[in-house]
């Protein structure tokens, strides 16, 4: 895969309250992780909407990456002002993120108009990339489950590949990082 879209939750479906939650950080080496894999794998670009929660952690983690691999970032928000409605901080993030991408262009040149906006999104990032990193809970997918069963259909129709990280993912992370912690 050379080009993938990494999506998830946004942070306060994973009842995450403000950026020094000590959650994120385990969520970012969860992503750390499985970007480093697709590397060796000659993963070469990855595209979001830059939504809060796992879309903005990502970009996060790819601008750091960016210094030591091959690795581009795009990001590609359904509309105008996307990140207008936001918490002031998640705002910053974004514009912040928006500066450091190789590429960031808005999928409609407009305002919000309609949720037709977000589903062209999901199809549009289905179509442009080679399969999708997904962080979520299956049993209570949030805001994700649109875009999570557009996957779905598209890896039935084509085999569009979809690869997990679970909340067991990252409570594996939390246990090795304590028994890391431990070791010290």
């Amino acid at each position: 895969m050379r080009t993938i879209t990494i999506t998830g939750n946004k942070p306060a479906e994973l009842n995450i309250q403000g950026e020094n939650d000590p959650r994120i950080a385990y969520i970012k080496k969860a992503l750390t992780r499985k970007i480093l894999t697709l590397l060796d794998e000659g993963l070469e670009w990855v595209i979001v909407a830059g939504q809060m929660g796992i879309e903005l952690w990502t970009c996060e983690v790819v601008i750091e990456l960016k210094k030591s691999y091959e690795l581009k970032l795009g990001v590609f928000p359904p509309f105008l002002e996307y990140s207008s409605r936001w918490p002031e901080s998640y705002q910053e993030q974004f514009e912040q993120i928006s500066l450091e991408a190789d590429i960031y262009k808005p999928l409609y040149n407009k305002k919000y108009e309609g949720p037709y906006q977000f589903i062209n999104k999901d199809q549009w990032m289905i179509h442009k990339t080679d399969g999708t990193v997904i962080l979520v809970d299956e049993e209570y997918p949030g805001s994700v489950q649109y875009f999570l069963e557009r996957a779905k259909k598209a890896h039935m129709e084509s085999d569009y590949p979809i690869i997990w990280i679970t909340p067991m993912d990252l409570e594996d992370i939390v246990r090795e990082e304590m028994d890391h912690q431990d070791f010290y």
